[in-house]
Parts: C-alpha cells; structure tokens; sequence
C-alpha cells in the first residue's frame, strides 16, 4: 500500500488534543497530589509541572494522543465526552509509568528537552514514582464504583501487562544478533499497541459499550499504534533532535532492533550484509566499549540502513497500518463527526514530525 495519507486537518487535530488536556488535566494533578513526598514533586517534574528547583512551570508533558482517543472512545459510543475523563487519566498514568520506566532502563538522560526524571532525582524514585502511578491509574478508575469501571479497569491491567511484555522483549532483542521483522512488530505491537487500544476502547466502556465495540474500537487502537511505533522508530534514527527531544541516533546508540534496522537486515543485498557484519561484531562488545563510537559512525550505521530499504520499508509499514486502522472504523456505527476526528487523529500519528 503506496497510497499518500490525506492533509492532515491540523487545526482540528490540535483541537482534540488540547481538550484532552484540558479536560484531564486537572484530574490528573488531582491524582498526583495524593502521592506522598517526594513523590508528588517527582511525578509534577515529570509531568512539566514544576522545574528541577520546584518552581512552577509550563513544560511539554506529551502530545495528549491517549487522553484525545479516550474522549473520542465515550463520544463514539454515543456518550458524552466528560465520561471518558477517568479512562483518559487511567491511561496516560499507566503511559507515564512505563516512560519513568524506559527512561531508566534504556539510560536516556533527556525527555521533553530536559533531564528525565532518573537523571534529576535518581533511580529510586523514577522506579518509585512509576509505580506509584500505575497504582493511581487503577484507582482512578475503580473508585468509581461501577460495573462498567471494573470492565474499564480490567483491559488496562490487560494493557499494561502487554506493554511490559514488550518492554521485556525490547531489552532482550537488544542483545541478539538477528530478530525477525515479524518478532519485531509482536514487540511493537505489545509496547505500543496495546495502550492506544487501550484508550480508543476505555471511553466506550465507561459509556456501556459492548464487548464486540469495545474490542472493534481497540482493533483501531492497535493498528494505530503500530503506526505510531513506526514513526517514532524513523524519529530515532534520523528525528532532529530539537524536535525530538532526544540526542542523535538515539535508537542506534542504544543498539535497539527497530524496525528499520530489522527490515534492513531482512532485505538481503550488500547493505544489508555490511550491517549484519557490523551488528555481529557489536554483540561481542561491552556498553563502555560501544560507547566510544563518534557520530560518524552512527551516521554511516543510517546510511547503511537507508540503503539496504530499512527506512522506506518502515515508512510503508506506517501507511499499512495506518490504513487497517481507518478500515477497522467501519465495524462501529458511530457519529459521523467522530469518524471523522479518528480518522484525523490517524492521519496525524503517520505525518506527525515529533
């Protein structure tokens, strides 16, 4: 599928995500004001809050994709969108968790233009605060007593135990020669995925949505997400940094198995062979010896992927997905509007630039 996504309506876009944060937001801080000290000032930090003096602060906290899809999930099951609020905090506690998390585990020292978390307050408390969120995140939801709550609450530790599951197999494929494309997109699809599923079914279900709409709407999530994934792994490798957030060849000095380099490796040809020697001799190397690699280096490791396929395959691989997610839409009768602002949604996850 070589078919261009549409224009993306930016300012109906830009729309969605900021009532998203609007309206979550303040249920969001609500949540994070009951963790004890420090805690409260840890995850405030995290979130854009407050700098690193305890100053308050109007950081970037995140794109607001999820809490926009949770909103969008009530609407879709003829709810208002206010009762999507709980499924939308739910979600983007459980995100920023598993971002505490990354951070730590994959030793990124910048998120959102300054100091992760680990890196300002130290180890313990980033794995100290996401904890504490993933707590809030089912809190949050089954504090509301309902039925529909506990159905809401049991597909996100559904979720969340899925994107630990790709957590877990993303470390693992770092130390492996060879993963396959298919491994890799199990990978994705479990880190990513299951969340953005996730959200775009949350909503529905705090609206009483049945099983077989809530499960067509997370189709949409999963596809979506594995476009998004798709994206974010072209971002790492050859994403500016001051849109990313985050240094040059970000993936590649952390010797991750994305996509690109996977379908790189898997195209054949003598690019493909060049990167598959040098990989192999990577995998006998320590972290302190691979840390002496210069940008030129990483820079002639892009190239070799670029030439072997492994960026134009990925880029393909987003518009696929992108398109099974629009196609998914069909199984819901929904609001002609709100097919219209997922689909948008979509369209911004394929072309977005960070």
């Amino acid at each position: 599928m070589t078919s261009a996504i549409p224009a993306v309506d930016t300012a109906g876009v830009n729309a969605l995500l900021e009532r998203g944060r609007t309206l979550a937001t303040p249920v969001l801080r609500a949540a994070v004001n009951r963790l004890a000290p420090p805690m409260d000032t840890v995850a405030a930090y995290h979130f854009g809050w407050i700098d690193a003096e305890g100053r308050p602060a109007h950081g970037d906290s995140g794109k607001a994709v999820r809490p926009a899809l949770a909103l969008l999930s009530a609407e879709a099951a003829g709810a208002r969108p206010e009762v999507g609020i709980p499924g939308a905090v739910a979600v983007e506690l459980v995100h920023n968790f598993s971002l505490l998390h990354d951070d730590l585990m994959d030793g990124d020292e910048q998120r959102r233009h300054r100091d992760t978390v680990w890196k300002v307050y130290g180890p313990e408390q980033a794995i100290l605060v996401g904890d504490a969120l993933f707590a809030l995140a089912n809190e949050v939801l089954l504090e509301l007593g309902t039925v529909e709550a506990g159905r809401a609450t049991r597909r996100l530790t559904t979720a969340t135990r899925k994107l630990i599951d790709g957590q877990a197999q993303d470390i693992s494929y770092e130390h492996r020669e060879r993963v396959t494309v298919e491994e890799c997109l199990e990978m994705e699809g479990n880190k990513t995925g299951a969340l953005l599923a996730c959200a775009v079914s949350i909503g529905a279900v705090l609206g009483g949505a049945d099983d077989r709409t809530a499960d067509t709407l997370e189709a949409y999530g999963y596809h979506l997400g594995l476009a998004f994934q798709a994206v974010d792994d072209l971002l790492g490798i050859w994403g500016d940094p001051e849109a990313t957030g985050k240094q040059t060849w970000s993936d590649l000095r952390q010797r991750k198995k994305s996509l690109p380099v996977v379908a790189a490796l898997a195209a054949g040809g003598p690019a493909s062979g060049r990167l598959a020697d040098i990989l192999a001799a990577d995998a006998k190397l320590s972290d302190a010896q691979s840390a002496d690699f210069d940008e030129e280096e990483f820079a002639s490791r892009a190239a070799l992927i670029e030439e072997a396929g492994g960026r134009e395959w990925t880029s393909q691989e987003a518009r696929r997905q992108h398109a099974t997610a629009i196609e998914a839409l069909n199984g819901v009768d929904m609001p002609t509007e709100v097919r219209a602002q997922l689909t948008a949604l979509a369209d911004f996850v394929v072309v977005r630039k960070r």
